[in-house]
């Protein structure tokens, strides 16, 4: 087994990262990010990651993706790439290949995380102790907005999958039935992806400068992170705002619903790369605002994951399961 060579991926709707599955133990090496609108399919990418790094052929391929897996197959819900297992398998020669979510890879990639992986928001010192029995959660905003849990019991890490991303959204306030309604002209059914995502974002800032009634030039997800950060445009400090306060009344729903009472797990680059702005949010106090159970949900911990690569770091566990069969 030492000697194989494991190809593990974390394909999201934006960027593919490719790297090398350490063969003994889960982690990896060699890591690279491609873009995936430079490539035709995800087997010109994973041909062009080989000729970067000069490895041999793969033996196991595990690839975590931003999409349903139905019957080995996978169309990447935000950009034009397909993938079949038994396709891959084929066109490299090879029997053992894997696709995954990709917050399924995440779930997988908690219990590997070490303390400095990750950041508690909102209660201070709360984290969850993941011994032989817990139910956790796992959510993230990026292109799109992933869901997924993962279960211990009887030695054996069982994940959930889903696209609770698409469930339809709850407002919770006059502004947000405001929000909702303005989002009606642009969407036939309004998820909660359509707010909690970097599109998400976008939609917010545009649907607030309609309900103000102002004639504003539409921003990016990044200028509206950056204006806010700059306290220089009150309307996309609001925007910001609401993007956490929103994730958190979904990261809610989702720990009622899959009973995650020892902790929900916040992965995604946006909630990543803009931590004080999360910490200093109304994120939490909407997690817990769950009427007769907020005295539950306060005891739940929620923590950012703050580990690099987290999906691939799951990719990884699950090659080197894969290669051991």
């Amino acid at each position: 087994m030492a000697d194989k060579t494991l190809l593990i991926g974390d394909i999201g709707g934006t960027n593919a990262r490719f790297a090398i599955a350490n063969p003994e133990s889960p982690g990896f090496s060699d890591a690279m990010t491609l873009q995936c609108a430079d490539y035709a399919s995800a087997d010109d990418a994973i041909r062009h990651y080989f000729d970067e790094i000069t490895a041999a052929s793969p033996e196991v391929i595990c690839l975590a993706v931003a999409g349903p897996v139905i019957n080995g197959t996978v169309q990447v819900t935000n950009n034009h790439w397909t993938l079949s297992a038994a396709d891959i398998a084929t066109d490299f020669g090879i029997k053992d290949v894997q696709l995954l979510n990709d917050f399924e890879a995440i779930a997988f990639s908690i219990p590997q995380l070490q303390a400095g992986d990750t950041e508690v928001i909102g209660l201070p010192d709360q984290r969850p102790t993941l011994d032989e029995n817990f139910n956790i959660a796992i959510l993230g905003p990026g292109t799109g907005l992933g869901t997924a849990g993962l279960i211990s019991r009887w030695k054996r890490v069982i994940p959930i999958v889903g696209e609770g991303g698409h469930v339809g959204f709850a407002p919770k306030s006059q502004v947000q039935v405001d929000l909702l309604n303005a989002l009606r002209s642009k969407f036939d059914r309004v998820s909660v992806e359509r707010l909690v995502s970097g599109s998400g974002v976008e939609n917010i800032y545009w649907a607030l400068t309609r309900i103000h009634g102002e004639q504003r030039t539409q921003l990016s997800a990044p200028d509206i992170f950056a204006r806010s950060l700059d306290d220089g445009d009150p309307r996309a400090s609001e925007a910001v705002q609401m993007f956490f306060e929103i994730m958190g009344q979904v990261a809610g729903d989702l720990a009622l619903t899959l009973g995650a009472m020892d902790g929900v797990y916040l992965a995604g680059g946006i909630a990543k790369r803009y931590p004080a702005l999360l910490q200093n949010s109304g994120f939490r106090n909407a997690f817990d605002n769950k009427g007769r159970h907020r005295a539950m949900m306060e005891r739940i911990p929620t923590l950012l994951i703050t580990h690099d690569e987290p999906g691939l770091l799951g990719a990884a566990y699950c090659a080197l399961e894969l290669s051991s069969v």
